[in-house]
């Protein structure tokens, strides 16, 4: 496996190569192997490999070549975009300097994906794409294996994420995949034989619980849905460099109002710390300023402080003005027994 160094010395321009490849290879809105080979010998593709590079070094870069093509043969790119990355792939393999050749890995998780495109270009009669999947097998070009990367025991590894171009993305077409010319055909058979039921069992054919053309307003949606499509992709641009000048118009406001609270903090925030020698005078003298101040806000808070219990309950069960008739229960001893508490004779002890 390359090491970080490698990764991060290689891994930007060789994916920026493999974009301008898998680019002109998408302007010429072909599937066809001889256009691939002819735009790799027009950029000199074979030279890749070229270089000071000898030994184990030039075998990690070959292992970090067909891993990254390998990204542009799975989803979610295009189909034309995976076809170019298959036939990278197979470019790349047979170009190689490392010997014996680097294998191109297959892991188990994306066997079903890559069989699924096998079908398609065999349904699609795209023979170029299907002799290039063969030969790399029967070629034995291929190592299947249960993980995309070669994992090694208590030995941490940077995860390596791919980044997707958004321009070789595939498209949505789930609408078009629904409403097709065989769907339509047999929505068309059983509307025919709904309505021939419906004629003999019903006296009053003009009754209609159906539309009776559903399958071409179903056809004016899907053309309808594609052509919006295609103007909103024509769009995409334009609508993403406004949003990126509000963005930035954004970003800016709101670096000048934090920077405005930043100096407004400063100003009212900075205190003049006295020296350790002085501080003590600086204590006295805010202490006799605001002495005064001090008592005033204190008499405030006393006037404005809330009854005590006592007074509310007094308040409750006497009313205002009754506190000399209040009755006291068993907290508080009558007049007439503190009086002859007091004068009791004390009891003797014995010594």
């Amino acid at each position: 496996m390359p090491n970080g160094k490698a990764k991060d010395r290689f891994l930007k321009p060789l994916v920026a190569d493999y974009e301008e490849l898998l680019g002109r290879f998408q302007q010429t809105e072909s599937v066809r192997f001889e256009e691939f080979t002819a735009i790799w010998r027009n950029m000199g593709f074979s030279s890749v490999f070229y270089g000071s590079l000898a030994g184990n070094e030039m075998r990690e870069f070959c292992h970090l070549t067909l891993t990254m093509a390998f990204n542009y043969f799975l989803p979610p790119y295009s189909f034309q975009i995976r076809v170019g990355g298959l036939y990278l792939l197979y470019g790349l393999y047979h170009t190689q300097l490392a010997s014996p050749k680097e294998k191109i890995r297959i892991a188990l998780k994306d066997w079903e994906q890559i069989q699924k495109f096998y079908q398609d270009s065999v349904n699609s009669q795209h023979y170029d794409a299907v002799y290039i999947i063969r030969k790399l097998i029967a070629e034995n070009a291929v190592l299947y294996t249960a993980m995309p990367q070669m994992l090694t025991f208590r030995v941490k590894k940077k995860p390596q994420h791919h980044k997707v171009c958004e321009e070789f993305r595939d498209r949505p077409e789930r609408v078009k995949d629904l409403i097709s010319t065989d769907m339509l055909q047999e929505v068309a058979n059983i509307q025919g034989h709904h309505e021939r039921l419906k004629a003999s069992v019903l006296e009053r054919s003009s009754i209609a619980v159906t539309q009776q053309d559903l399958p071409a307003r179903l056809h004016s949606c899907v053309l309808e849905f594609l052509h919006w499509q295609d103007r909103h992709e024509n769009h995409g641009d334009a609508d993403h460099l406004v949003y990126a000048e509000e963005k930035a118009q954004q970003v800016e406001s709101s670096n000048r109002a934090q920077l405005l609270a930043s100096i407004k903090t400063k100003s009212y925030g900075c205190l003049a710390e006295a020296s350790k020698s002085r501080r003590h005078r600086q204590v006295e003298m805010d202490t006799s300023i605001s002495g005064t101040g001090y008592i005033k806000e204190a008499t405030k808070y006393h006037k404005s402080r809330a009854p005590s219990l006592k007074a509310r309950t007094n308040k409750n069960l006497c009313g205002e003005g009754d506190e000399q008739k209040i009755q006291y229960w068993l907290l508080s001893a009558a007049e007439e027994d503190k009086t002859a508490c007091k004068n009791r004779p004390m009891p003797l002890t014995s010594e």
